[in-house]
């Protein structure tokens, strides 16, 4: 099959035209897309019709589906289980019955993060399916994080090389949670390396976001809170960033290990609905670890 790839930004996203993903792909189509999602690390597919097992057996053609994180222990407060909640397919959206969401991390804005990086398997990579889409907001950002860490000065890059980060979330945080509240047996968390070898590129990209990291190994907290919001003015600068304006029937595919994305806010009246699916991942290679790319 043929298709063409057209940049959307310097350095985050390219829409990929002509090409139908809910129709079976040879191995020689699916090869040029895992080329052009390791060059671009953003995919979008516009105008595509797709069930879920349509969707299932596009994600097939990255790797093996992922499962949900592990739900939050009962003893949490904020605790949220949906009649989903086990399946590989998650809904966000902010369409509620008898006065409950049926999906997650339902309305407003939402910050710059990666996916379940406070587990010690995150999720290789992402699939969002819009299905309904409200007319203003509700935009994704992406933004790229091999150029993040490339951007950093020196003595930045000294500062946080074989240093560790904690990362936690909860299951309907949409802003950066106060541990003291907390017990953080409580709560999902791990502590991943600041800075990762993406295990195909071999590229070091950085790995924290204003959303879930909350402490630099081996600083107190006021140290690292400024250690952190300084690196946050290279993950979050505009010039890397790509804003995607979401319309029904796209398709987006994002690498979870060298971007973040955010969320922009939209009206809470407007209904949004969209279908995500990730696949597998494998443990974070700290940078600093004598890894070659694959």
């Amino acid at each position: 099959m043929t298709f063409t790839v057209h940049k959307l930004h310097p350095h985050t996203g390219a829409e990929i035209r002509g090409l139908d993903i809910s129709q079976p792909l040879d191995d020689a189509t699916v090869k040029a897309l895992r080329q052009a999602w390791l060059d671009n690390l953003v995919l979008v597919y516009r105008g595509q019709s797709l069930d879920k097992y349509q969707q299932r057996r596009f994600v097939e053609y990255w790797g093996e589906v992922g499962s949900r994180a592990n739900k939050l222990p009962a003893k949490n407060p904020r605790k949220m289980d949906g009649p989903d909640y086990d399946s590989e397919e998650m809904f966000i959206s902010n369409i509620r019955q008898e006065g409950k969401p049926i999906g997650v991390l339902p309305d407003g804005e939402l910050w710059f993060h990666h996916d379940m990086c406070y587990s010690e398997r995150p999720n290789r990579a992402s699939f969002l399916f819009s299905l309904e889409v409200p007319a203003t907001g509700g935009n994704t950002k992406f933004a790229n994080m091999y150029q993040a860490y490339d951007n950093l000065p020196q003595r930045l890059k000294d500062r946080i090389e074989g240093r560790r980060v904690l990362q936690v979330f909860d299951e309907v945080q949409d802003s950066r949670l106060d541990l003291a509240q907390y017990r953080l047996e409580d709560l999902k968390h791990w502590n991943q390396p600041m800075v990762l070898r993406h295990p195909e590129t071999g590229r070091r990209a950085l790995y924290v976001n204003r959303l879930m990291s909350h402490i630099v190994e081996g600083l107190d907290q006021a140290e690292s809170d400024a250690l952190l919001e300084e690196l946050y003015e290279y993950t979050e600068d505009p010039a890397l960033v790509y804003e995607h304006v979401w319309k029904p029937g796209d398709l987006l595919m994002w690498d979870n290990l060298c971007s973040i994305h955010a969320r922009t806010d939209f009206p809470k009246e407007e209904r949004r609905l969209m279908r995500r699916m990730t696949i597998a991942g494998a443990p974070v290679i700290p940078a600093w670890e004598n890894a070659t790319a694959a």
